[in-house]
């Protein structure tokens, strides 16, 4: 039996290290060509590696995986029924402005339609669903010294609509070899 933990000194008590992040995503998908056709064909992000028709792994630069596509529970399965529990969205966050903008061209381009599109004041996102119905944000987050914030220095998030002229107005990124 463990010792019980002095409340001031639990690791309880302690935030998370501040470098921790999110790794990757791993989607449950109904047809895993499909999915490839929309994170690969249309977003760009490259397979890294591919288990036959049951799995796909995807990366941005040369990363082992930030998106991993599965079908081992769900193949030819539907999108979960509304008023249930789950993945409400993944987030991808793009390095600049210009880049999200290259991903809104690749949507359009696509004739994928926007479920929404926000300025939050801390950054811009597009929503859209894959083709599983699963949810997809696609963000760019300005640097921090932009965010607004509260008089007492908190932050001071909003959402109102983003201009998706002013976006598209963005020039081409240029995107660096990913031996870079």
């Amino acid at each position: 039996m463990m010792a019980a933990t002095n409340p001031t000194t639990s690791p309880l008590s302690q935030p998370v290290h501040p470098k921790t992040g999110i790794g990757h995503v791993h989607l449950k998908v109904s047809d895993l060509p499909r999915a490839l056709r929309f994170y690969d064909g249309v977003l760009g992000f490259e397979v890294t590696q591919r288990w036959g028709d049951s799995a796909a792994f995807l990366s941005a630069g040369g990363y082992h995986h930030h998106i991993g596509l599965n079908t081992w529970q769900s193949l030819g399965g539907g999108p979960p029924a509304p008023g249930t529990t789950g993945l409400f969205h993944v987030a991808i966050l793009y390095p600049t402005r210009a880049a999200l903008a290259d991903a809104l061209r690749r949507l359009l381009a696509a004739n994928i339609p926007l479920d929404g599109a926000a300025d939050h004041g801390v950054s811009e996102a597009l929503y859209l669903q894959d083709p599983d119905g699963n949810g997809v944000e696609l963000y760019w987050d300005r640097p921090q010294d932009q965010w607004p914030r509260t008089a007492d220095g908190g932050l001071a998030m909003y959402t109102r609509s983003l201009d998706l002229q002013s976006l598209l107005d963005e020039p081409a990124p240029a995107i660096p070899s990913s031996s870079s």
